[in-house]
């Protein structure tokens, strides 16, 4: 099995759905949280775990601990969704940390675009050229993941006619990014930005799946996949997960799965399609009509993800970690959180009763889990 790691952005706010920017506060007090340019959300990291049912309590058991201090300071709460959900949220920036000229930067350049909460799903692979090919393969089927995480239909008050506002509004750093041919291509690119200024770092680099590493991007050891939103129920999320990870065990094992090979495509077509490929999930998630990467036919995401997760059990299942991927059929079933709260507002919800009833959800899910697994495995 593959290492595992998390970094998950969450907003911070009232039972009643309204975010409220308390990020300094819960760094100063927590250890293991770090402020985002925004102080409506704060974020921590999962160390890289190998066992599911590890990474599973390091999903859990710090958001116990951030509810227990949100708790202590008022009727605070954690709000799932991945945009600012209520009128009046998104129209202006809350700063964090107002001396600080990455966030000035940040602020003056996207405005509330990045005000986003999502999932980042770290894995880890050590050989460069291998983590190269790899994230060309993640690279086109990264629209499959955003159409099984998507949760953020509203935006300042309003359904927005997508099912992930964050992706469809989030200005994707450089405009363009090529599908990188080697890691000296990767080096040479990256150095090139930073130079010109498309990119004011390393870590300037907003695309849907990057490489990763201690000294980017020289010294690479792991696989970022960026486009999720936040997936609240962390069952749910270790099930994409485990689809990744199948599909990593795939490429590694197979040198010849790599779309620069077997796509009909050329590099700059698969560029465009996919960047298509991403806009048209983030409007339909699990409905979007996408095409395929090897040919360029058309494919519903829902049809595609049944495909792929037929090939990715037998997989999962020889290694050990098939019950995990067994929820991606739930979510195909009964849809990804955006299409659920999109039902409950086509049957008269309106937005803040939407909110409400998913952030008692959100709870009660964390304390089953931590109820059934977590006490089990510290014990």
């Amino acid at each position: 099995m593959l290492s595992k790691g998390f970094e998950i952005e969450v907003y911070t706010g009232t039972p009643q759905g309204d975010v409220v920017g308390l990020s300094d506060q819960i760094v100063a007090a927590l250890d293991g949280f770090v402020r985002e340019p925004d102080s409506r959300n704060v974020e921590y990291t999962t160390p890289p775990c190998f066992r599911y049912e590890r990474s599973l309590c390091d999903l859990v058991m710090p958001r116990l601990r951030l509810r227990q201090f949100l708790k202590s300071k008022g009727d605070y709460t954690l709000i799932p969704g991945s945009t600012l959900p209520l009128k009046g949220q998104g129209d202006r920036f809350w700063r964090s940390d107002p001396a600080n000229p990455y966030h000035d930067y940040i602020e003056k350049t996207y405005g509330t675009k990045v005000v986003t909460a999502s999932v980042h799903i770290n894995v880890g692979i050590s050989d460069p050229e291998v983590l190269m090919r790899a994230c060309r393969l993640v690279r086109v089927e990264a629209p499959l993941y955003l159409a099984l995480s998507a949760a953020s239909p509203m935006f300042n008050g309003e359904m927005t006619g997508f099912h992930s506002t964050r992706w469809g509004l989030f200005p994707k750093t450089p405009a363009h990014v090529p599908v990188f041919e080697s890691h000296g291509h990767y080096i040479r690119w990256t150095e090139e930005q930073i130079e010109k200024g498309t990119m004011q770092n390393v870590r300037h680099l907003w695309s849907s799946v990057r490489p990763n590493g201690d000294r980017r991007p020289y010294n690479l050891n792991r696989l970022e996949l960026r486009i999720c939103d936040l997936v609240s129920d962390p069952i749910a999320l270790l099930a994409i997960t485990a689809l990744l990870e199948a599909r990593l065990h795939q490429v590694i094992e197979d040198p010849s799965l790599d779309p620069l090979e077997l796509s009909q495509l050329s590099a700059e077509d698969l560029v465009q399609i996919t960047d298509e490929n991403e806009a048209a999930a983030s409007r339909s998630s699990l409905d979007a009509e996408l095409r395929h990467w090897k040919d360029g036919q058309l494919i519903v995401a829902r049809e595609w993800i049944e495909q792929l997760y037929g090939e990715m059990y037998a997989i999962a299942k020889k290694r050990g970690f098939s019950c995990f991927l067994l929820p991606v059929k739930k979510i195909l079933r009964e849809g990804n959180e955006a299409q659920r709260w999109i039902k409950m507002s086509e049957q008269g919800l309106d937005n803040r009763e939407i909110l409400v009833r998913s952030i008692e959800a959100m709870q009660v899910r964390e304390d089953e889990l931590e109820g059934q697994i977590c006490r089990s495995l510290v014990a």
